[in-house]
C-alpha cells in the first residue's frame, strides 16, 4: 500500500504514462525515518521540502502544514506491520499535463515507506570503500543542492561503485572539488579539524549534515568548518565518513590506499542517539 495524495491505495492503481515525475523527473522527494510513531527531524524536513518547491516553482497547496505531512506520513506508517522503525520516502510532483512547460503547476504527493531492522543508529564496522566517480560531475548550482527525482550522476556512480567492488563513490563538482558520497554528505577529520563541503559548491542540503554539524560544534577541542575539500585533501585526512538520515553516520574505511579510523563517527552517533532518545 502506498499514499496517494491523503489515500491509501494499492501501488498498481497509479498510473505512469502521465506523471511528470516518470516524464520529466518533475519531483522533490523526501527521506524520513520513522521511530516509535514519530518523524525524526521533522521540521528541518518540512522546511527543506517547502524551500525545495518553491525554488522549482511548484504551487504549495494551503493545508500542505508540517502536521499534515506528519499525518500523512503516519497514515501509512500505522497500516504497516509493527517494525522497530520505518523508512519513509514522500514524493512531490506537478499534476499531468504538459512537457517541459506544465500546463498545472499545482501537485500531487506519494508516501512509500518500509520497516527498517533497527530503531536507532549504530556504527557500521564492515569495510567501507570508496573511490572518486569522474565520468560524470555534480554542477556547482542551486538544483544540485536539492532532492529531486534528477539523479543520473548517483545512478550510474553506484553502477560503477558496484562494477568496481566498491561500497561507495564520492563526487565531484565543475571545480573538480569532491562535494558528497553518491547517497550522502561527506565528513572530513584532519588533525582537530572537521570540513564539510558547503552547500554552494553543490552537495545536498541534508537534514542529517545539519544535524552532524550541531553536534560536533559541541565536542570540546573539534574545530568544525565548512569548507571545499579537494582530493588531495583525502589522502591526507585522519577520517572520512558519509552522513544521511537512514544510516546516521557511515565511516569510511579505505580511499585508494589510504586506510581511516572512525573514532569521531562513533562519538558523533552516541550524540545523535542520545538526542534522539531525549528530544
Amino acid at each position: 500500500m502506498i499514499n496517494y495524495n491523503g489515500s491509501l491505495v494499492a501501488s498498481s492503481d497509479i498510473t505512469l504514462h502521465e506523471n511528470r515525475a516518470f516524464l520529466y523527473g518533475d519531483s522533490i522527494f523526501e527521506t524520513l525515518r520513522v521511530l516509535d510513531g514519530k518523524v525524526l527531524f521533522l521540521e528541518d524536513h518540512y522546511f527543506r521540502l517547502m524551500a525545495s518547491l518553491r525554488i522549482v516553482r511548484m504551487e504549495i497547496p494551503m493545508n500542505f502544514t508540517m502536521e499534515y505531512m506528519e499525518e500523512q506520513v503516519q497514515l501509512l506508517v500505522n497500516s504497516l506491520p509493527v517494525a522497530p522503525a520505518y523508512r519513509v520516502r514522500m514524493s512531490v510532483f506537478r499534476k499531468p499535463g504538459g512537457f517541459y512547460l506544465p500546463t498545472d503547476r499545482e501537485v500531487e504527493f506519494i508516501v512509500t515507506a518500509s520497516a527498517l531492522t533497527e530503531p536507532l543508529y549504530s556504527i557500521n564496522e564492515g569495510d567501507y570503500e570508496v573511490d572518486l566517480f569522474k565520468d560524470f560531475y555534480v554542477t556547482k548550482q542551486l538544483l544540485s543542492t536539492l532532492k529531486s527525482t534528477n539523479k543520473m550522476v548517483q545512478i550510474t556512480g553506484s553502477i560503477y561503485a558496484h562494477e568496481n567492488g566498491l561500497q561507495n563513490c564520492l563526487l565531484v563538482n565543475d571545480e573538480k572539488n569532491v562535494v558528497e558520497a553518491l547517497q550522502g554528505n561527506l565528513f572530513m577529520l584532519t588533525g582537530n579539524k572537521l570540513v564539510t563541503p558547503p552547500v554552494a559548491d553543490g552537495c545536498l542540503n541534508g537534514v542529517m549534515r545539519k544535524q552532524i554539524l550541531e553536534l560536533a560544534k559541541k565536542i570540546e577541542g573539534l574545530e568544525v568548518t565548512e569548507a571545499s575539500i579537494s582530493p588531495f585533501d583525502l589522502q591526507k585526512a585522519d577520517e572520512l565518513f558519509v552522513t544521511n538520515v537512514i544510516q546516521g553516520v557511515q565511516p569510511i574505511t579505505k580511499y585508494r590506499k589510504k586506510e581511516f579510523v572512525s573514532t569521531t563517527a562513533a562519538e558523533l552517533v552516541k550524540r545523535l542517539n542520545a538526542k534522539i532518545r531525549f528530544s
